[in-house]
C-alpha cells in the first residue's frame, strides 16, 4: 500500500514524498522522478567519473545515492546543487537520511540550494568531475529551462567548468540519440553505458572527456 509521507509546494510545483513498502518515491507534478529501490545507475554515474581526491559537482541530490557513492570513492570535496528545499530537508533530517547513511553530514559536502542552470552560469569553481542527474534525462526534462543544460551552449559551459582531464557524466532514464550526437561533437572521448533496471528500458550514462 502506498502511503503519502509529505506533500509540499516546491519551486517546480507539487512535490510528493511517498512510501511503498520499504521504498520511498518522489513525484513532481504527477511525474515520477526517483525512488530508493535500486540506485545502481546513480552510483555508477559518479564511481566511473572520479578517482580518489577528486573535486566533484553533483547536479541534483535525488535520494542521495550519487553523493554516498562519491564519498565512498574518496572524493576530496563534493558540491551538491539542489533547487528544492524539501528534497534537501528529506535527505538531511527526514526519512531519506537513512538511505545514504547521513551523507549530508560529511564535512566534505557542501549543499547549495539553487537552480542548477543559473548556478552553473554564475560559478567560477572548477571540478574534476561534473555529475548531472537532472529530471529524467536530456530528452525528458520535467523542469522548464533544464533542457538548456544539454544544448550545444550548455555543453560548452560544462566543458569550461572542468579541470584538465576532467569528466562530464550525465544520467538519463532512457536513450537520447540527439544529445549523444551533440556530446560527441563537443568532447573527444565519449562512452555510453546502458544500465539494466528492474522495470522498463535501461538507464543510460554518458562519460565525456577532452
Amino acid at each position: 500500500m502506498v502511503e503519502v509521507v509529505e506533500t509540499v509546494r516546491g519551486r517546480g510545483g507539487e512535490l510528493v514524498l511517498r512510501r511503498d513498502g520499504e521504498a520511498f518515491e518522489v513525484i513532481e507534478n504527477g511525474v515520477f522522478l526517483m525512488d530508493t529501490r535500486n540506485g545502481e545507475s546513480e552510483r555508477l554515474l559518479v564511481t566511473e567519473a572520479l578517482s580518489a581526491g577528486a573535486t566533484v559537482l553533483i547536479g541534483g541530490l535525488g535520494v542521495g545515492f550519487s553523493l554516498r557513492a562519491a564519498l565512498d570513492a574518496g572524493a576530496a570535496s563534493v558540491v551538491v546543487v539542489e533547487r528544492e528545499p524539501a528534497v534537501i530537508s528529506w535527505n538531511r533530517h527526514g526519512p531519506l537520511r537513512t538511505v545514504h547513511a547521513d551523507a549530508l553530514a560529511d564535512p566534505r559536502v557542501r549543499v547549495v540550494e539553487a537552480d542548477l542552470v543559473s548556478w552553473l552560469a554564475e560559478t567560477s569553481e572548477r571540478f574534476d568531475a561534473l555529475c548531472l542527474d537532472i529530471d529524467n534525462g536530456p530528452e525528458w526534462t520535467v523542469t522548464e529551462g533544464n533542457a538548456s543544460l544539454y544544448s550545444d551552449a550548455g555543453l560548452a559551459r560544462l566543458a569550461d567548468l572542468l579541470n584538465p582531464g576532467g569528466v562530464l557524466a550525465v544520467w538519463s532514464a532512457g536513450a537520447a540519440p540527439a544529445f549523444a550526437a551533440r556530446l560527441r561533437a563537443r568532447f573527444a572521448d565519449v562512452r555510453e553505458v546502458p544500465v539494466e533496471v528492474p522495470r522498463g528500458e535501461p538507464d543510460v550514462l554518458w562519460f565525456a572527456r577532452g
